[in-house]
């Protein structure tokens, strides 16, 4: 295996990709290098398993460290775990690539990971070693987060009352815009500034236990262009996420940063609530969705921190109490007596403020409502 790392390295260098590995920025935690440490030492309990986890996998084009997790291990996010039932051949989990093939190995009621067959044989592949780092397998889809790093916005209650506000469109009596018309905006003083993002005004979010008003939130509308400057400015709708018209408010465009998730759990307890779901219309989440919690940097949040999502049992009344044996009379005021709560889901942190973060549901058996945990693995 060693030999085979040097020469994939040294084809890469070769090909010119010697300044990749700098550009690929996947940061492994000391908890997460410790947690593979140990587990490369036994591997893992074969009870750990997910139910349907085959003998061997081919990665493919598309995969991400979740998702392999997810076809191993019944916890996707222990992808810590898969990394260390083979780190003596991956030296490091986030340079997988498309081709390799994973053997899965069971021995003595535990279970690891390697890129060499049970009959010896191991298979290389020559698209492997023509790869980039930056082809390399992510933690996560990019696509799915990327659309969300630069929102939603928590704001100050006032920022948006005095941010530039659309005016009216080119058709009169139009009130609301889709991608490529052309509408005025009064407001803007910097002239520098030649893209905006549109948000509906901010509403705001309470703690769904105490009530207490936690932040304001600005729900991201769309993109748009200023072509022309002035009082009212002439602007021309980029794109449009959600439908959006007269008095909505105009941000500065922000990038979404470059930023790597490695979804791993936090390192204290955590028992969050979802205050809100990050849409106009649903008032359920589900998986690929955004929910807001009532946690943040408060609770030592960080970006990647995954989280399971409880719903809360319901509490009933138990009449099923009788006095003597089954034909006895029932007995007076029935007993209340609260369900068990059940595990429905997996969400990661991927924006976090003060006392807000915002969580993207990576899976969910059922519907995820306002008042449902988010608690430490």
């Amino acid at each position: 295996m060693h030999k085979r790392l040097s020469v994939i390295c040294a084809a890469l260098a070769l090909a010119g990709f010697s300044g990749a590995a700098s550009a690929v920025n996947f940061p492994i935690t000391e908890q997460q290098r410790s947690t593979a440490n140990q587990v490369a030492q036994a591997g893992v309990p074969i009870s750990d398993l997910a139910p349907n986890a085959p003998d061997q996998y081919t990665v493919k084009r598309g995969d991400t460290l979740w998702g392999i997790s997810g076809v191993f291990l019944k916890s996707p996010w222990k992808w810590p775990e898969l990394w260390g039932m083979n780190k003596e051949q991956i030296r490091n989990p986030h340079l997988i690539f498309p081709g390799q093939v994973l053997y899965l190995i069971k021995k003595d009621g535990r279970a690891t990971l390697s890129m060499t067959a049970p009959d010896g044989t191991e298979r290389l592949s020559p698209r492997v070693r023509a790869e980039g780092l930056d082809k390399a397998i992510t933690t996560i889809p990019a696509s799915v987060i990327e659309p969300f790093l630069s929102q939603p916005l928590i704001v100050e209650r006032d920022r948006l009352d005095s941010a530039p506000r659309i005016l009216a469109g080119r058709e009169t009596g139009r009130v609301f815009f889709a991608a490529g018309d052309t509408a005025y905006v009064r407001g803007i003083k910097d002239e520098s500034i030649s893209r905006y993002q549109v948000f509906r005004p901010a509403r705001p979010l309470k703690d769904p236990q105490t009530g207490e008003l936690l932040a304001y939130e600005a729900y991201y509308l769309g993109d748009a262009d200023v072509v022309r400057s002035g009082d009212p400015a002439t602007i021309k709708i980029a794109k449009v996420k959600e439908e959006f018209g007269i008095d909505d408010r105009l941000l500065p465009f922000a990038a979404s940063p470059s930023v790597n998730f490695a979804p791993r759990a936090p390192e204290r307890d955590v028992n969050a609530r979802v205050a809100s779901v990050y849409s106009r219309e649903a008032i359920t989440a589900g998986s690929l969705m955004v929910v807001a919690i009532n946690k943040g940097r408060d609770a030592g949040l960080e970006p990647g921190h995954t989280l399971q999502v409880w719903e809360s049992g319901d509490t009933v009344a138990d009449r099923t109490q009788r006095a003597e044996g089954f034909a006895g009379k029932y007995l007076g005021r029935p007993q209340a007596v609260k369900l068990p709560d059940e595990r429905i889901g997996v969400g990661m942190v991927f924006r976090v403020f003060d006392r807000v973060s915002y969580v993207l549901i990576m899976s969910s058996d059922r519907p995820i409502r306002v008042g449902d945990q988010l608690r430490t693995p």
